[in-house]
């Protein structure tokens, strides 16, 4: 009984580390918009293409080395604790309307925004949905749909 209990606590224990941001990044890592930038005018649908620097693009669920898959926020303030008080660097990006996660290692997306002023940033995320040790995130852009 104490032999599994041992156990139950060490698998907790790592699955606690895991969720938790471990993931080690590239430290010159860049994640940045390719073919937007801060002040554009767009029409929509909106075409927004990821760039990654310094690590690979890998699918959610894969665990290799130096990549992550994207993720987009949208119309949110900068990556760190959410509406709701979690801290995202440590317990993942929530999967809603202001979050969008590009799991299967996409690299852009075609989005109906609409007309009006709508902020972007890019964070990538590890096997798990949680940002790297070290976050791998673009600064906040803020476009307008006409």
């Amino acid at each position: 009984m104490k032999a599994h209990f041992t156990v139950a606590i060490l698998c907790f224990a790592a699955t606690l580390a895991w969720a938790g941001g471990e993931t080690p990044a590239n430290p010159e890592a860049k994640v940045y918009f390719i073919n937007l930038s801060e002040g554009d005018t767009v029409q929509s649908p909106v075409k927004i293409v990821f760039g990654l620097s310094g690590m690979g693009v890998a699918p959610a669920g894969v665990e290799k080395e130096n990549t992550g898959h994207h993720h987009l926020l949208i119309d949110r303030p900068p990556l760190g604790r959410g509406e709701d008080g979690a801290d995202e660097l440590t317990y993942g990006l929530p999967a809603d309307d202001n979050h969008m996660h590009f799991g299967g290692g996409q690299t852009e997306v075609t989005l109906d925004l609409s007309p009006g002023e709508h902020t972007l940033q890019l964070v990538l995320g590890d096997a798990g949905h949680v940002p790297h040790a070290t976050p791998v995130v673009s600064e906040v852009i803020t476009i307008t749909v006409e």
